[in-house]
């Protein structure tokens, strides 16, 4: 499975499939994608292949912890998320891949500071106010 960046200078694959996928409504995720929630798919440790651009790869790290951005500072396409302090990242947005990841969101996480512009649909999807992870 390969994905990248919008101008191409970015590119991975995968040695294995997503374990699962997410929705996250926190603010940083609605100010870094423009919308109101990210999906992000969970990569299995190790599954992450850099085909080009890896030296390029530029991340956000934001004020007080939390998972640094991973990002393309040529066309700004988001690719991924990884966790203080890891080598490699632990999700790649689901819009990075090339074609169906085979893996949907199973819940949606931050609900709380959801955008009030955008109601969360009645998917069936647990939802959690905060992380998921407690």
């Amino acid at each position: 499975m390969t994905g990248g960046c919008l101008c191409g200078a970015v590119r991975f694959e995968l040695t294995a499939p997503p374990t699962t996928a997410t929705y996250c409504h926190c603010t940083r995720c609605q100010r870094r994608t423009g919308t109101a929630a990210s999906a992000q798919a969970v990569i299995a440790p190790g599954s992450l292949r850099w085909l080009a651009g890896e030296d390029e790869v530029r991340f956000w790290w934001p004020e007080g912890g939390g998972f640094g951005k991973g990002f393309c500072p040529a066309c700004g396409a988001h690719i991924c998320s990884k966790a203080p302090g890891a080598d490699e990242p632990w999700s790649i947005r689901m819009g990075a891949f090339d074609e169906d990841p085979g893996v949907r969101p199973s819940l949606r996480q931050w609900v709380g500071s959801a955008a009030p512009w955008e109601p969360i649909p009645d998917d069936g999807l647990p939802r959690f106010e905060g992380s998921a992870k407690g």
